[in-house]
């Protein structure tokens, strides 16, 4: 029996989840043991019975996962976070922009109150539509043909808006630069697919760093720009960074992890030597191997058994956070407006007077605009200390409930200091749980549906967008209790939803496949069985 043991040598893929051995369902009447990577022939009697001499060798192989780990964090993955930062700040200037382009046009064109917030979510009903367009061809075509298609489709549209003529053609444009606005959340799927494990819960909010530096900018453009040049040139100067990421994007390589899936094994080869070589690290030793692919981009398999709860439940997570990030977006534009709490809250009941009232944002305004954009580099802060520390379920649910703990004091009547410093805490913490989504959504679903995943989650942060113009810019001038009401309970509704995750990604590798995680359990616990029957 000794000498039995002596002679096994077994070799396997490195054990990626540690916490799941206890769950290893052994299965020993079975002689074949099945992957996606390869089929693997075990007997066990060559480990059971005294006449056999051990398991023959296998041929040492590798994953993308295992050659991401070895390459580690370095040059490579910051010039990614670096392109990758350059769509999201592009993002973040269009998106700030709305809440700056309302009263500018309602006292330009006279627009009603309903008028201005039509306008501000055709912007989401396009991105709404887009998203899981661009996010089923990503899964289809590959990340980087999808976000540089939609990348080139913003900087066009968002062009020629700024030569809208009247309100109906402005409309119409505006939609078209949602749709391409959509496919920005591919960015953080190509970027997070080139992430060491340990790097992800730390690196993808970084790169929030260039939203919170778009939302910063878009503030610093309008006031300078816009008293001055007028609002024509606010919406041609802010496609600036996504111009420079269209000239620089093509140097975005195509996700490993995508081409191996895909089939395309020697393109996946080729960037693996490419990270190498700018990380200073050799290629691992071996066969490059993957699981098959079962077929991408089809929303059927996000409702499939293992993964319909936390699709509903991250569909509501990311339309409450939308819900909630844009609206104080939008709130903060109307309260600072209004000056006094307690004078907005009489003039609730003349709306006919309040719909008609034209005022331009002042310095003032802007300047108070710029304080809460600046909440956006607290809400990072608190991310990268959360998420990794107490895990992305938990770090969700908290900053729900303190985005609403945040609002609370603005149901009373409290003066402008005060409504500055609420609507920057509550900013600070519902950018945090946006970000700790976008960490947690790419983490939970395997590769050959990530994309469509964020797609579709994306879409559903649109809807909650699009709502939310008409409950900060029309239903604010009826009732501030029931605005703040509404904000109030969808937040702790998304406490809930938080919590009631089924999957906990801290820790967790990235799968490739459906089935990769279970059948990788499994083999490994044969094998393990099979070993622990040859001690004596």
């Amino acid at each position: 029996m000794d000498s039995c043991c002596r002679a096994t040598r077994i070799s396997y893929d490195r054990w990626r989840n540690p916490g799941e051995r206890s769950e290893v369902s052994f299965t020993g009447h079975s002689d074949n043991v099945h992957t996606d990577n390869e089929i693997w022939s075990v007997d066990l009697e060559e480990v059971t019975s005294p006449s056999r001499t051990g398991f023959h060798e296998t041929e040492e192989t590798f994953t993308v996962h295992d050659a991401l780990e070895s390459f580690g964090f370095g040059k490579f993955q910051w010039k990614m976070s670096f392109l990758t930062g350059l769509s999201w700040l592009g993002d973040a200037m269009e998106m700030m922009i709305l809440s700056i382009l309302g009263p500018q046009l309602l006292c330009e064109w006279r627009l009603s109150s309903y008028q201005v917030a039509l306008l501000t979510s055709v912007v989401f009903a396009g991105m709404g539509i887009g998203a899981p367009v661009v996010g089923s061809l990503s899964d289809i075509y590959g990340r980087k043909a999808a976000l540089m298609i939609s990348s080139c489709w913003s900087l066009f549209y968002g062009l020629l808006s700024a030569f809208a003529p009247v309100y109906g053609w402005l409309l119409v444009l505006r939609g078209l630069v949602g749709f391409g606005l959509g496919g920005a959340p591919q960015s953080v799927t190509l970027h997070s697919e080139f992430l060491p494990e340990k790097s992800g819960g730390i690196c993808i909010p970084l790169v929030a760093v260039f939203w919170a530096l778009g939302s910063v900018f878009a503030a610093l453009l309008a006031w300078v720009a816009v008293p001055a040049l007028g609002w024509r040139w606010l919406l041609a100067l802010s496609t600036a960074p996504m111009a420079v990421f269209v000239c620089f994007g093509f140097w975005l390589p195509e996700s490993a992890r995508f081409n191996l899936l895909a089939g395309k094994t020697e393109k996946a080869m080729a960037t693996l030597a490419h990270i190498a070589k700018e990380n200073g690290k050799p290629v691992p030793r071996g066969k490059l191997i993957a699981h098959k692919r079962k077929g991408g981009g089809r929303i059927k398999a996000l409702f499939s058994p293992q993964y319909r709860r936390t699709t509903l439940l991250l569909w509501f997570i990311w339309f409450a956070n939308a819900f909630a990030y844009y609206g104080i977006i939008l709130l903060t534009t109307e309260l600072l407006q209004a000056g006094h709490l307690c004078e907005m809250k009489q003039g609730t009941d003349n709306e006919q007077s309040c719909s008609l009232d034209c005022k331009y944002l002042t310095s003032a305004d802007y300047k108070n605009l710029l304080w809460t954009s600046l909440a956006e580099f607290p809400g990072i802060l608190v991310t990268i200390l959360a998420i990794d520390r107490i895990g992305r379920k938990k770090s969700l649910a908290l900053c729900f409930f303190m985005f609403c703990l945040s609002i609370l004091p603005v149901y009373v009547c409290i003066g402008r200091t005060a409504v500055t410093i609420c609507l920057f805490t509550a900013r600070a913490f519902i950018t945090a749980g946006f970000q700790v989504a976008i960490v947690y959504t790419p983490e939970v679903f395997p590769t050959e549906n990530r994309a469509l995943a964020m797609g579709t989650c994306s879409a559903m942060s649109k809807v909650g967008a699009l709502i939310t113009p008409f409950v900060a810019q029309v239903l604010l001038r009826t009732s501030v209790f029931g605005t703040l009401s509404l904000y109030c309970g969808f937040s702790l509704l998304g406490v809930i939803a938080s919590l009631l995750l089924p999957i906990e990604t801290l820790g967790r590798g990235m799968q490739e496949s459906r089935e990769a995680g279970e059948e990788t359990t499994n083999t490994t616990g044969t094998l393990n069985a099979a070993t622990q029957e040859c001690t004596p």
